[in-house]
Parts: structure tokens; C-alpha cells; sequence
């Protein structure tokens, strides 16, 4: 049986926002070919129901990741552009 090969998923200009996570473009190229349903972040400072919740799962689960939070020449990584960008 052959090997299937997977989904080409490389960001191209204008999919990567520069405040952290994907742009509009970029989570409809991904949800297009993966058949995900990746969603906007939550970035209101109070929000309620099952957006409160969104936003604390992704906090609890992106915190936990391995990674520095600035690189070599003290600029922050993407994963805290993410984590600001959610208000985590």
C-alpha cells in the first residue's frame, strides 16, 4: 500500500500575522486543506461563555509548551506573540 504524502501546510505572505498566530488567509488555507475548523483568537479582554472557556484552554495548553519566550537577540517568539495576542 502506498504511503499517502501529507498536506503541504507551509505559510506563505500574508497567512502569518506579525501580533502572533495566523491571519484570515492563513486559517482558511489551513482549514481548507486539513478540513479543520480553526478559529479566530479570542482578543477582547473580558470575554463570556464558551469564549471564556476557548481562551483559557488555549492559555493552560500553549503555557505549558517548551520554548523560550525571547530569542537570542531578546525579541519575543512566536509563542509569546500568541499568548499575548489571547491575553494569557
Amino acid at each position: 500500500m502506498a504511503k499517502r504524502k501529507g498536506v503541504s501546510l507551509s505559510i506563505g505572505r500574508g497567512e502569518k500575522s506579525k501580533k502572533g498566530g495566523l491571519t484570515a488567509k492563513g486559517r482558511r488555507k489551513y482549514n481548507r486543506a486539513t478540513g479543520s475548523n480553526l478559529k479566530a483568537p479570542v482578543t477582547e479582554s473580558n470575554p463570556t461563555g464558551a469564549r471564556k472557556k476557548r481562551q483559557i484552554k488555549f492559555c493552560k495548553r500553549f503555557r505549558g509548551m517548551e520554548g523560550p519566550m525571547k530569542d537570542d537577540k531578546g525579541r519575543p517568539t512566536r509563542k509569546a506573540l500568541a499568548l499575548r495576542r489571547w491575553n494569557c
